[in-house]
């Protein structure tokens, strides 16, 4: 259970980190080619307006392509248009292309402002010794507990008199 809990988390962390970089891209007016979930073999794609969406057998991971970023067909190199060349990466402003390369772990730094609020207007459990008294577990042979006469199973009633 743990395991799928933090192949779980990791996949919202890769998904929102991969979404700072799509929004800002997309208002920066790249043409966005690819956004994906994962990587390796494809379990499921649609394409929706120019972009094809993907979620992907290997849940650790994901990308963003645009046009213009890194090399092969529609990359750096690649022969594009005019039009698409006004809506490629490569043509941006620097300022542009650090926002869209910083917009990722920028999310990912504001998740958690995101979360921890929900979750406390949700609801936290409380820890058990709140409502029930602490008790002890286990005690070492030979320890400090041990020659102070606790046993396993005692559980705290008082401690300095409160």
């Amino acid at each position: 259970m743990t395991i799928i809990a933090g192949i779980v988390m990791l996949g919202i962390l890769v998904f929102v980190h991969e979404l700072g970089h799509y929004c800002v891209a997309r208002l920066a007016g790249v043409k966005i080619l690819k956004l994906s979930l994962g990587f390796g073999p494809k379990l499921f794609s649609k394409t929706w307006g120019e972009t094809e969406y993907l979620i992907c057998a290997i849940p650790l991971g994901g990308y963003v392509q645009m046009l213009g970023e890194g090399g092969g067909e529609q990359g750096e190199d690649a022969e594009l248009t005019t039009d698409e060349r006004e809506r490629s990466f490569a043509d941006k402003s620097v300022a542009r292309r650090l926002a869209i390369v910083a917009a990722g772990p920028l999310m990912n730094l504001m998740l958690p402002f995101l979360i921890l609020p929900v979750s406390y207007m949700i609801g936290v459990q409380l820890p058990a010794y709140i409502e029930q008294p602490a008790c002890i577990g286990y005690v070492a042979p030979g320890s400090e507990a041990s020659s102070a006469g606790f046993a396993a199973g005692d559980c705290l009633q008082a401690l300095n008199g409160d």
